[in-house]
């Protein structure tokens, strides 16, 4: 690696310029320094890939519209990769990550390497090309996607591969050693990085066909040959270290499971001869016979773990480590946006060197910098102190090299002390602390609150007031954001417009919206909300304790991308935050308007939340804001009220021991929401993308009267998997069809769907619906999809009606 006297780290692939032929690199911003004059052990589990314009997005919906061609979107996407190689070099990294770079997902590239690809596709046993992966993530005009879940417990999606016992793996992407080779001719070695054969057949799933039953695990000696292929070019390539993801490993594993890991790396031996290899593990503790397993797999050279999340595998490590492997230490929060504390850190880190040896321990990330935004230098507006608070992707990467560089002697003193005063300033900053506040949500742990009645006494009191029909129709809340309704958004937001004139052109489209719903027959009606800019940026912004970036963009799936809010202090709603909205669509229609409402789980686990008090005391303080606006809506005539919560399972504790006072808190807050309006105001909760079925009970216990969920992305898993005898209760919507993708389903094949579903769940209960909100798709999908929809459900009632 180059030695340099002077690191600069800056967002450079945000100033490229591109030629038709090759991106260009610019210089990059100069903000933090450092003296050096070799590499540190120091490490990257992974960083963002959206770029910090989002460039990657723009470049991918651009092809996908066919406005660009497939060259120009690889161009752009080999010059965001040269840049963050060359940043991570000139930052003094060590150990620079490979092929975490993705179109989409990780999982579908390892997926493509493999030539897992579902028959359904057409794919001829050659390298998997743009458009059969394109399709696997998104569908096409002929056969949908494929399903797309949570990452463990984040805010990031992966899709999910179909494995069956008829599947026949080849090597089928050369993406991992083709990226090695593009950063090898820029002059850099890297750590080529794929996930682990045991984490991809655990995170897998049964091919539709397939007895659900079926172990994918039961694959493994099927995959292996392909693994050895790919290691086998990364040596002819040039390279020395491999990186091998095994997040599963701080699940709760079973012995079979276990074993697996062993016999796996095992199996992988010879081949990896020669080759330094590194297991990395994130997102929380390792089991004592995880820890175990993993220190004894063989022919692996180190192990990495995340110490932030993770912090009682530092008792495992201090009670033994294999001499002679190197302890790859995350110690900087990849997950948040707060700046390191480094002078616990280095404590930390020389505690661990006394054990590992001086010349075996790595300082890293405690997971990929994929989940934090990119960099905190192109925030202009944020609040100075709070912006002192804080460290994105770039900064972690800093405070990473400053704490190798400082484990190994060369400690900067003035950027450790510029540290402590910002820890000090958090600590004590008036900003942060709400003594009202905290007393309201203190008193409420050791509370039950919930409505007074049982939900079928509720339904029956709605009915009477709403009289809707059986297989009543509705969608979850946001309508197509069209490029004039941004612009509109855009153009207030810059004082371009006026307030009157950005109200009228919002009043306009709802109208639009409203009567589009109208013309279609849907009965339960909703706004649209093209005034929201994002389901959760568009309340913390109402609320105090929140800070909005302008480039604070993280990846969550594709080209979708979101700017989590970041919670720095007490919450609470000064003022209404959409009665004003709500009221003014329901004043255009008969027919009942839903207030749309972003739950308090949600609005927590899809922010970035402060990590000075436990998260249940701020989920408290936000539900009680929440509360205050559902009595507002109530008030001004809104009789459904949806309080959406896709989030919940997300923020699940991947260890089962922890996960019943997770659930506790976060159901309790959800209640603590609507607890006090009347039996005839209509609670409704939506959730989507996750693996519902093993918390349904605690869904039943949020005691919402309407749950809306995705069940059609998922190949209707919630259905198939429900517990026999289960009774909900509570009116349920499964989702018929998959809004993220442009595929249009047809009347017949929503028939079917809606069948299926009264087949398992009482007719007279069950709500047609999307599967999520419109607001990525166009009208010209919309439409005919809704419209479909609605005849389906009309025919399903007729039917029903004929049998009874």
């Amino acid at each position: 690696m180059k030695q340099v006297s002077s690191i600069t780290f800056g967002p450079c692939y945000g100033s490229l310029c591109f030629s038709a032929k090759r991106p260009t690199l610019l210089r990059f911003t100069h903000h933090f320094k450092f003296h050096s004059t070799r590499a540190m052990a120091s490490h990257i589990v992974g960083l963002p890939r959206i770029g910090p314009k989002r460039e990657l997005k723009f470049a991918l919906e651009s092809f996908w519209d066919g406005k660009s061609s497939a060259e120009e979107l690889q161009n752009t996407a080999a010059g965001l990769r040269s840049c963050i190689w060359k940043q991570l070099a000139d930052a003094g990294i060590k150990y620079i990550p490979s092929n975490t770079f993705s179109y989409y997902d990780q999982m579908l590239d390892t997926t493509a390497m493999l030539g897992a690809v579902p028959p359904r596709y057409g794919w001829k046993s050659s390298e998997v090309g743009l458009e059969t992966y394109f399709s696997m993530a998104r569908g096409n005009a002929h056969v949908p996607a494929m399903e797309m879940t949570k990452w463990f417990d984040t805010n990031y999606h992966y899709i999910v591969p179909e494995l069956g016992p008829h599947i026949r793996f080849s090597y089928a992407s050369h993406k991992a050693v083709d990226e090695f080779k593009e950063a090898k001719a820029l002059g850099l070695d890297t750590v080529p990085v794929l996930i682990g054969p045991v984490s991809y057949l655990l995170l897998s799933k049964p091919a539709r066909g397939t007895e659900q039953s079926f172990p994918p695990l039961s694959l493994l000696r099927y995959i292996l040959p392909v693994y050895k292929e790919v290691v086998a070019e990364l040596k002819a390539a040039g390279a020395t270290w491999i990186q091998f993801d095994e997040p599963t490993l701080v699940w709760d594993l079973d012995a079979n499971q276990l074993q697996a890991f062993a016999h796996a790396y095992s199996e992988l031996e010879s081949s990896l001869s020669g080759l330094n290899v590194l297991i990395e593990t994130y997102f929380a503790d390792v089991t004592a016979e995880a820890y175990k397993t993993l220190t004894s797999l063989k022919g692996v050279t180190g192990y990495g773990f995340d110490l932030v999340r993770g912090e009682k595998t530092l008792d495992l490590i201090k009670d033994g480590f294999p001499s002679g492997k190197h302890l790859f230490a995350g110690v900087v929060d990849g997950r948040n946006i707060w700046a390191n504390d480094l002078a616990s850190s280095l404590r930390t880190l020389q505690a661990l060197e006394g054990i590992v040896g001086k010349d075996k321990i790595v300082v890293s990330t405690s997971c990929s910098l994929l989940h934090t935004a990119v960099d905190v230098v192109n925030e202009t507006e944020l609040d100075k102190e709070v912006k002192s608070w804080l460290a994105f992707a770039a900064q972690k990467v800093v405070e990473v090299n400053a704490l190798a560089k400082a484990l190994s002697g060369h400690k900067d003193g003035a950027f450790f002390s510029t540290n402590a005063a910002a820890q000090a300033s958090r600590k004590s900053s008036p900003k942060v602390t709400n003594e009202a506040v905290q007393k309201a949500a203190a008193a409420l742990k050791g509370s039950d609150l919930r409505r007074a009645t049982n939900v079928a006494a509720r339904l029956d009191a709605q009915q009477k007031k709403l009289n809707l029909p059986i297989l009543p129709t509705t969608t979850i809340g946001s309508f197509p954001q069209t490029i004039d309704v941004r612009r509109v958004r855009r153009e207030f937001k810059d004082k371009k417009i006026s307030e009157e004139d950005y109200v009228n052109a919002m009043k306009e489209e709802i109208n639009k919206v409203v009567k589009l719903q109208e013309e279609l027959d849907i009965d339960v009606l909703v706004h649209g909300e093209p005034e929201r800019n994002d389901m959760v940026e568009y309340f913390g912004e109402q609320l105090s304790g929140f800070v909005f970036t302008s480039n604070g963009w993280v990846q969550s799936y594709g080209s979708r991308c979101v700017k989590p809010p970041i919670i720095y202090g007490d919450v609470s709603r000064p003022k209404p935050m959409t009665v004003f909205w709500s009221s003014l669509a329901q004043g255009m229609t008969k027919r009942p308007i839903k207030g749309m409402l972003t739950g308090p789980v949600t609005i927590l686990n899809w922010s970035f939340v402060r990590n000075d008090q436990p998260r249940f005391k701020t989920c408290y303080q936000i539900a009680l804001a929440i509360k205050d606006e559902v009595v507002d809506l109530e008030k001004a005539g809104i009789t459904v009220i949806q309080i959406d919560e896709p989030a919940l399972r997300e923020g699940l504790p991947l260890r089962k021991a922890e996960q019943a006072l997770y659930l506790g808190w976060a159901v309790h807050s959800f209640r603590i929401t609507n607890c006090g309006v009347q039996d005839t105001t209509q609670i409704h909760t939506h959730m989507c993308y996750s693996n519902f079925n093993d918390i349904i009970h605690s869904i039943i216990d949020m005691d919402a009267d309407v749950i809306t969920i995705e069940n059609s992305k998922s190949d209707e898993k919630l259905l198939s998997a429900l517990p026999e005898g289960l009774k909900f209760g509570s009116g349920i919507g499964p989702g018929v069809y998959d809004v993220h993708s442009p595929r249009i389903p047809s009347d017949t094949e929503l028939c079917v769907k809606i069948k299926n579903i009264v087949k398992v769940l009482e007719n007279n209960m069950v709500w047609v619906n999307p599967d999520c909100g419109l607001k990525t798709r166009k009208y010209s999908e919309v439409q005919p999809a809704l419209s479909n929809m609605v005849a389906a459900a009309k025919y399903n009632r007729q039917m029903l009606r004929r049998s009874d």
